[in-house]
């Protein structure tokens, strides 16, 4: 049965090993359905989050095989209890000077910044859990969207015993 994975590889920075990652991926038939990459503590070492679908075996062949490659330091699953997840939302609504009380309103309740105003249109920034921003979206959804960005998800984990301990010892 297919569940969602979030997986984390914390990796030498490397040109076109975003490239081979994806290639893997596509070769064992997982579909990413969000991909992150930014620079970690350490300035040679990236951390990318990806989101994708599979059965437990595939995914565990997939991790395996990604640990195989030369730049790959550590490669884990993200679990709920053990990680927080969070993502990024931009998001352009067409606004009337009528509908601008309920936009204000609806931003209010759900914690979103307010980041550009004109006569036409207002933009939001939102930042949260997956689910967070699925909700605001579905509020959102009754006024005429112009345009919106979501950044995927990122995650890191709890706790004092985290990817970072693998990244100073392999140095």
């Amino acid at each position: 049965m297919n569940k969602k994975y979030i997986v984390t590889l914390i990796v030498d920075n490397n040109a076109g090993l975003l490239a081979r990652l994806s290639g893997l991926f596509c070769r064992r038939s997982f579909n990413i359905q969000s991909i992150t990459a930014s620079e970690t503590g350490a300035d040679h070492l990236t951390r990318i989050t990806i989101v994708t679908e599979g059965d437990d075996n595939n995914m565990r062949q997939l991790i395996t095989q990604s640990e195989k490659l030369v730049e790959v330091r550590k490669v884990f699953c993200n679990t709920q209890d053990s990680s927080l997840y969070r993502e990024l939302l931009l998001l352009k609504v067409r606004s009337s000077e009528q509908e601008l009380s309920s936009l204000k309103h609806y931003s209010e309740i759900y914690g979103a910044k307010i980041i550009d105003l004109t006569f036409e249109s207002m933009i939001f920034e939102l930042t949260g859990h997956p689910s967070k921003i699925d909700a605001f979206l579905e509020i959102m959804k009754h006024y005429p969207i112009i345009e919106m960005c979501r950044t995927g998800i990122t995650a890191i984990e709890r706790g004092a015993n985290t990817s970072a301990d693998v990244e100073m010892e392999k140095e």
